[in-house]
């Protein structure tokens, strides 16, 4: 019979509503959300804008909606492949006329008709010069274009909704008490 009270007990109790207290409203603390909104932020865009600039230059800053950026990379890219074409051409002149006056055949620079007549000494001096002048325009273009993909991606990673403009600069006077003399100084402060 104990049992079967305890059993019933507990089971009504179960049903039952329980009170507690209240706390008053003026002691209750809100939650602001600060969270964005998640249609606005896509955490995939960085890796999407360093892919779209890996495959064309240029295209991860449009994709990122910085249209005036584009004109900048493919500019400097640019400049780096011509370079790079234009040393490369002129290297295989030199080297092909090399090789001709190693062999005894007539080349470009063997001094008949027009042309000027320059030494095997001159041509692979020549050779030599644009063959590096090549070398390091390739490494340029290339560190450009990783450039690239970094801008993009970082770009990305930074809307500009994110970004807070409240920065301050405020040059003081001051005195150092180990001296007695007066500096000048300044503070930079970022509010985030």
């Amino acid at each position: 019979m104990f049992k079967w009270c305890v059993y019933s007990i507990i089971f009504l109790s179960s049903f039952a509503t329980i009170y507690a207290q209240e706390v008053p409203s003026d002691l209750k603390v809100t939650k602001i959300d600060t969270t964005f909104i998640a249609d606005e932020i896509n955490i995939l865009a960085p890796s999407k804008a360093a892919f779209y600039s890996a495959v064309l230059p240029g295209l991860g800053q449009i994709y990122n909606k910085k249209y005036w950026k584009a004109p900048i990379v493919w500019g400097a890219v640019g400049t780096g492949v011509y370079f790079y074409v234009d040393n490369n051409n002129k290297y295989n002149r030199y080297r092909e006329a090399f090789k001709a006056e190693l062999d005894g055949r007539e080349h470009e620079f063997d001094g008949t008709g027009d042309n000027v007549e320059l030494t095997q000494t001159s041509l692979q001096t020549a050779q030599t010069f644009y063959k590096k002048n090549r070398d390091l325009s390739l490494f340029i273009t290339i560190g450009l274009y990783i450039l690239n993909i970094i801008e993009a991606n970082v770009d990305a990673h930074l809307p500009d909704n994110a970004l807070n403009t409240n920065i301050s600069f405020n040059p003081t006077i001051f005195s150092m008490p180990t001296t007695n003399q007066t500096g000048f100084g300044a503070t930079i402060s970022f509010n985030f």
